[in-house]
Formats: C-alpha cells, structure tokens, sequence
C-alpha cells in the first residue's frame, strides 16, 4: 500500500499538473481542465479503495454494491479505461464524465461543466491530454493516501495558485483566505446551524465555517451549506471543493442570486442562522426595475442606484436571516459606508438597528486590488447591552504585507475578532458609537469618524498620497491587461466555434 501522501508533496503533485499547461492554455482557462480531472482521479481512487473493502469483508459479489459506494462510476468510465484509450482522449473524458453524472443522479449533475471543452484538439492535443492524465496517474488519491483534509488544503492551495497566476479572474472565485478566517471567528458557527453564502465562488466561506467548527472540537455533519454562484464553472469548483473537503450536507445553486435567488420556502426567501458573503462589488449589470417591485421585498431599506448594486446584495442577505439568531458577515469595499447615492438607504440600516460592528481591513486585501476592505456585521437581534450602538474598528494597521500580498497574521485576527466580542472602547482602534452619534456625522459611517487616529497615523495618512496613487496606477494597469486577455479569449471562443 502506498504511504500517506505529505502536504508538500501534495502541492507540488497539484501545481505540476498546471505547469503541463503553460504555453498552451491561458492561465486563467487551467481550472476548467485541472479541477475536472482531479476531482475525476479522487472519485476513481476512493471508488476503488471502497471496492477493495467490500470485497475483503463480504467477498467478490461485494464489489459492486452501491451501498459500499458513496460515488458510483460505471463500467468502462474509470480512470484506467480512459487512460489506455489510444486516441480521441478528450473525447472519452467527457464521455466518462457525462456517464459519471448520469449514474450518480443529483449529486452530481453539471459538476463537470462542459463537455465540448475537451474535444477541442487545437488547444487539447491527445498528446497533452495524455501527459496530464500520466501525470495524475503518478499519485494514488485514495482516502489512506490522501484523507479528506489534506486533499482539501491542497484543493485550496491550488485555487489560490489559479488566482495567483491569472489574476484578472481570481474576484470571481478566491476570497483572502485569512479575512474569510476573521470573519468565521467573529460570527462563531455552531453544530446544526444553517450557513449560506450568496455569492460563494469555490466554496471557500463555507468551508471555513467548517474549519472553524472541527478546530473548536465541535460536531459539524449535522452543519447545512448552502450557497449561490453566478458563475457555472466556478459553481462545480465549489461543488468539487466541498465534496474532497468530505462535506455531504451542502446545496449550491448555479444562477443569478438577486434575479432568482435559489433558495425560497412557500414563496419567501428561505432563512439561516449565519450568512458569510463576498458580493462583487459595485456591479452596474444587473435588473434595478425588477429590485425596484422585488417580490420578496429585498428593497425593504430602498433601491440602489444602476451603477452599485452593492445595496441590494446587502438587503437580500439581511432577507435570508432567521429572526432570533442570524447574523451575517459581509466584505465590502469602503465606499458603502459613505458614498452619497447611498445615504438614505444607510440612513434607514442604521436607524433598523440592524448593523452591530464596522471594521476597516488594511490595503491590497480585496485580490489584485488595492482597494481598503470593511467587514460589517449585522444582527437581526442584538443583545441587549448592544442595541442602539455599533461598534467601529480601525484595523487598518493589523495587516502584514509580504512578497507583494497582503493577508491577516493570527495575531491580527485576534485582536480584531477579540474587540468585537469585547465590544468595548479601545483608543485610536475601536469605538462603541450609539445611532444619535451616526445621526450627527449624517449617518456616515466612515470609520475615522468615530475612531480617531494616533499621531503617528496621522503623518502616515500624508505619506501614502504617492502610495495610493502607485496603487491606482497598478491597478488600472493590470486592468489593461484584463481586456487584453479577455479579448484574446474571445478569440478562441470564436475560433472554438469556427
């Protein structure tokens, strides 16, 4: 029997795989090949680990049995029969695929996205197909070699590296993985709580909240996740993520979550206990007049203006939470809390009483973006001692930077994590403000209003002029690049077609 498989060995097995690719594949197109093809060799290997169990316990008629199974692959859809096949591999991946979802039934319908994908010999040669597929054969990833949180850290491990390494892409599904931490911590999942992510690219809040649950020695099965993603590839990297994570209570919807959202009881939006969410920030497309008369009343604080719907994605969130015990987590860029297109509708949030803390984030935590980073935590019932009041952090400083990223050390995590649980007055770094304050500063709620900065910070603020217009001047650069890369996408898309 192979030995466990190390963390290192793990990542250097996941990221070769990629490294196959270049010069071929734009790097922003890896996971739609990658992530596929992992996730069909995990499949395979536990299937035949559980066939070699079934058949030591109850003998050679065992081997076949579903319930021995927790995926079924047919006959003629195994990893072998596809690597042995000569010719037209694309062709049979999506075959094997295509027969994989069919016999597993919802479990795993649409999980491996689009078949046509691998049969594009221009950019797929049978050549390069058959490398990767080597490549994966080299490694064993069955539950002894390879259990279900290692096999999960490097699932995220690889994200992370497509986001590195694509950048223009990375918003759309890779949240800072160390402010999704501070975010579980200050919201505190608990067994048999309901957890919903809205917008939850590859899964990465969820299973966070998990990870939360599992280091704090408390039971996490009877835990259900839920989520919605716009975008169907980035949808089935979360379905993947969560299965090689070993989570089996989970619904992730593919679709538009402010156009139809996935998740309604008896004609109103279902509720949770805890909602963690990273909405894309200032979208422009999306149907204001339908918001405008929204059936569910997700426009219970107003409508947002075209240009930002960043409003409605916080409505709906507050929508989804159970009256006694939701609370939510929301990462937004700074501009909600002051921006004047939103003023009456703050106005209205604030005077609900519905936001508990504010929390400025340092730079460059939003990926590949300069732009600052808040969280802000709502409740729908606060305690007592807490009503009428929220609290604001200046956590600005509590970041460490390091080889051009920018991530919360644990440290930061639990001064930030442990003021809000304090919820007490700490100089130049947290304030407990009561709505007639927020009233007074026209119910901004810009955090410096409240906080004060030291001296020290003060002199920093002139500092970072230049600074702050290196950043925006990186940005639009790599922004630039973005619709260079997009174009030559569109390219092939056509050439596809052609």
């Amino acid at each position: 029997m192979s030995r466990q498989i190390t963390q290192e060995e793990l990542e250097n097995y996941l990221w070769g795989a990629a490294t196959l690719l270049r010069n071929n594949i734009d790097a922003g197109a890896y996971k739609q090949y990658i992530f596929p093809l992992l996730f069909f060799k995990r499949l395979n290997d536990v299937y035949e680990e559980e066939t070699a169990e079934a058949v030591a316990a109850n003998g050679p008629e065992a081997a076949d049995w579903e319930e021995n199974h927790s995926f079924i692959i047919p006959d003629g859809c195994h990893w072998e029969d596809v690597r042995n096949v000569p010719q037209n591999v694309g062709k049979a991946i999506a075959a094997a695929f295509r027969e994989i979802e069919k016999a597993n039934g919802n479990k795993l319908t649409g999980i491996f996205g689009e078949g046509r994908i691998w049969t594009n010999k221009n950019r797929l040669t049978d050549r390069l197909l058959k490398d990767l597929i080597e490549h994966f054969s080299s490694r064993t990833l069955s539950l002894a070699n390879c259990p279900e949180d290692e096999l999960g850290n490097g699932y995220e491990y690889l994200i992370k590296q497509f986001a590195d390494d694509s950048g223009h892409t990375a918003q759309e599904f890779y949240t800072n993985r160390t402010v999704v931490h501070l975010m579980t911590e200050i919201l505190r999942p608990e067994s048999g709580e309901t957890i919903y992510d809205p917008t939850c690219g590859s899964a990465g809040m969820l299973i966070s909240a998990i990870a939360y649950l599992k280091r704090n020695k408390k039971e996490w099965r009877n835990v259900s996740l839920y989520g919605q993603e716009f975008n169907a590839l980035t949808c089935s990297i979360g379905r993947m993520n969560l299965i090689l994570h070993g989570i089996e209570d989970f619904s992730i919807a593919n679709g538009d979550t402010l156009a139809a959202p996935a998740f309604i009881e008896k004609g109103k939006l279902r509720q949770f206990d805890l909602v963690l969410a990273n909405p894309p920030y200032s979208i422009n497309q999306w149907n204001r007049d339908a918001f405008s008369s929204d059936k569910y009343g997700r426009n219970f604080l107003g409508v947002p203006t075209q240009g930002r719907a960043d409003y409605a994605f916080l409505q709906h969130i507050l929508k989804s939470l159970k009256e006694k015990k939701g609370r939510c987590a929301i990462l937004f860029p700074h501009g909600v809390l002051f921006r004047n297109e939103e003023g009456a509708m703050r106005e209205e949030l604030v005077r609900s009483d519905l936001v508990e803390c504010v929390i400025g984030l340092g730079p460059n935590l939003f990926y590949n973006s300069p732009m600052e980073a808040c969280i802000m935590i709502c409740r729908i019932t606060k305690r007592p001692e807490r009503r009428g009041q929220v609290l604001f952090i200046n956590a600005v400083n509590e970041v460490e930077r390091r080889n051009a990223q920018s991530y919360l050390e644990e440290k930061h995590i639990r001064r930030i994590a442990g003021a809000c649980r304090n919820y007490k007055n700490e100089e130049h770094f947290a304030k407990v403000a009561t709505i007639k304050d927020i009233e007074d500063n026209h119910f901004s709620l810009s955090i410096p209003l409240y906080v004060k900065p030291s001296s020290e910070e003060q002199q920093a603020d002139y500092s970072s002029v230049q600074d702050h217009y290196e950043n925006w001047r990186a940005f639009s650069e790599r922004m630039l690049v973005y619709y260079e890369r997009l174009n030559e996408l569109l390219g092939e898309e056509r050439e596809d077609h052609e």
